[in-house]
């Protein structure tokens, strides 16, 4: 879709290139939500692939994945032997509501900052522990818990101009044992629900991640694999707040059906 308000596209090599921020303004990554449909509030657009951020960066500390990353990238990763949650990366790739062609546009960080539900590389980040970077407009750049920063459907932290730079996976996460369940009312569809857990080898620092299913990330964490009784009691007091999200995908019945019926089969799976 061309965007008949866009009058100035900025292409930045460094982001202190971009001085203050004003109404108009919008980032630009993939770009596919972005021409989706019309943006009449905006007339200039920053695109952050000029920056030339590494989409990927392997460290002892872990994975760096740049906000610019493509979904492609990640799904083509190749990961230290020892990262044994990498095939993760895939089955979240999968779990989009988007083709492979939409892969080679579509990025990891407007996927994340566009903060729906249903945004499989939130659930990925989260469940793995990560850690967002986030560059405001003035002062320094803040770091945040993937689990801390969406709020609601398509709410989050960040501030007016704020962007998200990264995203730290730490080594300690990426060793981890994992097991996921997906469902979607239909084949390649959006996910009404997107659970993952992951725990050490030996069973202990148990985490169960829960997506889609809820507006926001909800994380539930035990020091080893828990009974069913004290899984089931977690995920209760975790959603007590904000419940279950319901739209056409499922209503929250089903999917607070299907966010139980999963954990016991992830929780049983890692035992």
């Amino acid at each position: 879709m061309n965007l008949g308000t866009i009058s100035e596209v900025k292409r930045p090599t460094s982001l202190d290139q971009i001085d203050g921020w004003r109404d108009g303004y919008a980032w630009l990554a993939g770009g596919t939500w972005l021409f989706s449909e019309p943006q009449v509030a905006s007339d200039t657009l920053i695109d952050l692939d000029s920056l030339g951020w590494p989409s990927l960066s392997v460290s002892d500390d872990g994975l760096e994945i740049a906000a610019t990353c493509r979904i492609a990238e990640l799904f083509d990763f190749v990961a230290p032997t020892e990262w044994i949650a990498n095939p993760l990366f895939r089955d979240c790739c999968r779990s989009l509501l988007a083709s492979f062609k939409i892969w080679n546009a579509a990025t990891v960080g407007g996927n994340i900052c566009m903060s729906l539900p249903a945004g499989a590389m939130i659930a990925l980040t989260a469940a793995l522990e990560g850690t967002y970077t986030l560059v405001p407009r003035s002062g320094a750049p803040r770091e945040v818990a993937a689990t801390d920063f969406v709020t609601g459907d398509h709410a989050n932290i960040l501030g007016r101009g704020e962007l998200l730079r990264s995203v730290l996976l730490p080594a300690s996460a990426l060793t981890k044992r994992y097991a996921w369940r997906q469902q979607s009312l239909v084949h390649a569809g959006r996910s009404a629900a997107l659970v993952i857990g992951t725990c050490a080898a030996d069973g202990s620092d148990f985490r169960l991640t829960v997506t889609a299913a809820t507006p926001r990330p909800v994380q539930v964490a035990y020091e080893r694999i828990p009974s069913a009784q004290d899984l089931r009691s977690g995920i209760e007091s975790a959603t007590a707040a904000d419940g279950f999200f319901d739209d056409v995908n499922g209503s929250a019945p089903y999917k607070q059906h299907l966010t139980y019926y999963f954990a016991e089969q992830i929780r049983t799976e890692l035992s």
